[in-house]
């Protein structure tokens, strides 16, 4: 289930202030622009503290936390969809917020953890492949897990664990296919680098290009396009 955190207290910005000069003059005085939007009401533009944020994002359940946001008097339950960085720096440039009716199921992404130590790996020497990491489900906020654990110590070679083999219960609803592959165990394929012996051997058995193709060719480099261009002047001669 999400972790509930401190509450964010937001600062409404006029719309007057969109642009990117205001976005870097209120990013320069420790604040970061952010939309608010959802549950039927007004979007609002707002400007929020970027630690706090940044705290939410790095916590256990992400950008699935839902937490109160404070907007002058009013006060809304919110979870992050949206959020950039800057790519060299990592700072928080810009969010988006979505409010949150309790009541009312939502969809989100949640990360697959595998668990225990796979049969194929610890008795048959196989290599635990995770094919699928994050997972589609429907739920009520409340529900929200921060992640999905995947018991793999059963799995073998030729035995698949698939989202339908996930743990699920309560109002949490797969969205992601069930039939969809989660892990598996493959093999080890080790690539054989030839000796220069075999690779001396495997060159001198190769065939060898007829004596009268490569004249050809060299022939044919050595006059360009002329040949090329002979049978048009014989059809004019005819002419």
């Amino acid at each position: 289930m999400s972790a509930q955190v401190e509450l964010v207290e937001a600062q409404p910005r006029p719309d007057s202030s969109r642009g990117k000069n205001e976005a870097r003059r209120l990013r320069a005085s420790g604040r970061v622009p952010a939309v608010v939007y959802g549950a039927k009401k007004n979007t609002l533009v707002v400007s929020v503290d970027p630690k706090q944020i940044s705290r939410i994002l790095s916590s256990a359940s992400g950008h699935n936390t839902i937490f109160d946001l404070q907007v002058g008097s009013e006060k809304s339950k919110v979870m992050i969809v949206d959020w950039q960085f800057e790519p060299m720096k990592g700072k928080l440039l810009h969010i988006d917020l979505k409010r949150i009716a309790m009541d009312e199921k939502i969809r989100v992404m949640v990360p697959i953890h595998l668990v225990g130590e796979a049969a194929g790996v610890k008795q048959q020497g196989g290599i635990l492949d995770q094919v699928l990491r994050e997972v589609e489900i429907e739920c009520l906020p409340s529900d929200i897990p921060s992640h999905i654990d995947g018991d793999v110590s059963e799995l073998v070679f030729g035995t698949v664990l698939r989202v339908k083999d996930l743990p699920h219960g309560g109002t949490l609803k797969f969205i992601t296919d069930e039939d969809q592959t989660v892990a598996h165990i493959t093999s080890v394929k080790e690539e054989v680098t030839p000796t220069p012996e075999a690779a001396a051997e495997a060159a001198a058995a190769a065939p060898a290009e007829p004596e009268v193709i490569k004249k050809g060719k060299q022939e044919a480099e050595e006059e360009g396009a002329e040949p090329a261009a002979a049978p048009a002047a014989k059809e004019k001669e005819k002419k």
